[in-house]
């Protein structure tokens, strides 16, 4: 196999001498699909010197968005120019037991956990002022929003969390949450939700918290992910059915790498409402609630959709049930079974 480029190189920011000492790899191709850094080729016993660059430029952005601090009034503006909030004044503002990045970054269980000015903020606003903040939010959106008594639960709280990339908040927050919401609005079953809370110097746990103080029966909580070295911008997506101080990873549901260059909204939001929904229906989240989003036969409305007689005669003769028709998240059920 000839291994040696022989041909003038295209403009990499490479010198002549160095483009001509470049031992190409054939793995390079794939690169073709994928940031994943392979098939780079070497100089010598070193990687070429381009490809060294891009790499220590991608671990310094990786550091700064770890480091960078989240910026709430921009956050904030963004959301209220993308229509998710009527004022900046909707948002909660909470923060964690970390009180900087240094403690944050040591310190990862109190990260988990509110300070005790966030406690109080809540207790306050699920007594009063929160369901007049969450009427002004949901009336924006239409007729499908119930405006709940102040003895209502909330059927979902959304927790905004820097985690270890403020970045990514900034960048996708917006943009998701204009696309979530607009699904939330147009499901068949109206969704009360309780009033958008940001959580700085927070890890995923700390969304339980703020969801059992809402009083709130699901929590989605949005974090900056861990950065890669060719995604220091990712948004993940955490649901928990019932919050509360205590649960595990495995209480949780997970969708992650969501941006531009990633997972982007639509996918995003379509697998959410999917978890969602079938969380609200039933009643749990985690390693029991599996992610059958990409079956679309599956994804339908359980109180109008059922499965047709054909479908439900062959899952009978498997399963020995009684004939007659099953909603489509009873067969989920089974399956899952």
């Amino acid at each position: 196999m000839k291994n040696v480029i022989d041909h003038p190189a295209k403009n990499t920011g490479e010198n002549a001498s160095e483009k001509n000492s470049v031992i190409e790899n054939p793995w390079r191709k794939l690169r073709d699909f994928t940031d994943a850094r392979i098939g780079l080729g070497r100089s010598g016993v070193s990687i070429p010197t381009k490809h060294l660059l891009e790499f220590q430029l991608a671990h310094a952005q990786a550091q700064d968005a770890v480091h960078l601090p989240l910026d709430t009034d921009d956050l904030t503006q963004s959301l209220c120019a993308s229509g998710v909030l009527q004022s900046p004044e909707q948002a909660v503002l909470l923060h964690s037991q970390a009180e900087d990045r240094s403690v944050y970054l040591q310190r990862p269980d109190l990260g988990r956990r509110l300070d005790d000015h966030s406690i109080s903020v809540l207790k306050e606003h699920s007594t009063s002022v929160l369901n007049k903040h969450s009427i002004s939010v949901l009336s924006k959106h239409g007729s499908q929003f119930s405006t709940a008594s102040t003895q209502e639960a909330y059927d979902l709280a959304v927790v905004v969390v820097d985690g270890l990339s403020s970045l990514a908040i900034q960048q996708n927050t917006a943009p998701f949450l204009t696309e979530l919401y607009a699904a939330l609005e147009a499901d068949t079953q109206p969704w009360n939700l309780a009033p958008i809370t940001i959580v700085q110097q927070g890890r995923v746990a700390v969304g339980d918290e703020v969801g059992a103080l809402l009083h709130a029966r699901c929590v989605l909580l949005l974090v900056g992910e861990r950065p890669g070295l060719s995604s220091p911008d990712s948004l993940g997506l955490y649901l928990t059915w019932a919050p509360k101080v205590g649960l595990t990873d495995a209480a949780r549901n997970c969708i992650s790498n969501v941006r531009k260059a990633g997972l982007d909204y639509p996918d995003a939001v379509r697998k959410a409402m999917y978890l969602l929904k079938e969380s609200r229906q039933l009643k749990l989240s985690g390693v029991k609630l599996k992610d059958r989003s990409e079956e679309g036969d599956l994804i339908l409305d359980s109180q109008s959709t059922q499965i047709t007689q054909s479908e439900h005669s062959e899952h009978s003769e498997q399963t020995g049930l009684e004939s007659g028709t099953k909603t489509a998240n009873e067969k989920n059920f089974l399956v899952s079974d």
